[in-house]
């Protein structure tokens, strides 16, 4: 049993709350689809329990701006909270972080954190490619849009696990996937602490807004606050 967890964005008591029901499921591995950093203030926390438990992350577009030291041209905010992580990031889970991998091929199943163009950048909107056949790779899954979703195809599935640390689909709770050795996918929900995470970036100096979203289950802005 796998499972499969996507854009924490620093936020622990997600983390934490998704981890629980995956180790209740009976999980023996767990891969994350990347953006492990990015948004919110406890990103050394989060990445703490992830080496821990020897967890692979696949390189997300955050974890990209931050072992590169890029800036992201789509949101001023995502900068902000960048440079703040810049800043705490312990060199321990820096290092963890260069160790993302690109992608992952393994049992018919293809893993990135974007797209199959753009493994880290790339919002997958065609799905036409679940109609033509690509040897062995039957299962498709991706990140990085915070949208739970499943699409089926002639030849293929795609999933997207949705967002632990930031939904974006007005669900404001932590979503994750879990698959088992036969390819049965089902993609999960779980109350988590959204309190202790806007608590948390209050006391490191955010503004409500960064924090606010959750609650509604929206990206930053669009609960208009």
């Amino acid at each position: 049993m796998i499972g499969i967890i996507s854009d924490i964005h620093g936020n622990f008591p997600a983390l934490t709350a998704v981890l629980k029901k995956l180790d209740a499921a009976g999980c023996d591995r767990i891969i994350s689809l990347g953006d492990v950093s990015g948004y919110y203030c406890m990103v050394n926390e989060c990445i703490a329990e992830l080496r821990e438990r020897n967890i692979v992350n696949i390189m997300g577009n955050h974890d990209y701006y931050i072992m590169y030291n890029k800036k992201c041209e789509r949101s001023y905010t995502v900068n902000i909270c960048l440079d703040y992580q810049r800043q705490i990031l312990t060199e321990t889970n820096l290092e963890w972080l260069r160790q993302s991998v690109s992608n992952i091929r393994e049992n018919g199943t293809w893993y990135v954190h974007g797209g199959w163009h753009d493994y880290t950048d790339e919002y997958v909107t065609d799905f036409s490619f679940l109609d033509k056949e690509n040897g062995e790779i039957k299962i498709y899954v991706s990140g990085h849009t915070h949208i739970q979703k499943r699409v089926d195809g002639t030849c293929g599935v795609y999933f997207n696990p949705g967002s632990v640390g930031q939904p974006r689909d007005h669900i404001p709770t932590a979503a994750y996937a879990v698959m088992d050795d036969n390819g049965k996918i089902d993609l999960k929900r779980t109350e988590y602490d959204i309190d202790r995470i806007a608590y948390e970036m209050e006391r490191a100096g955010f503004q409500e807004r960064v924090a606010s979203c959750l609650y509604s289950g929206v990206k930053i802005g669009e609960d208009g606050k």
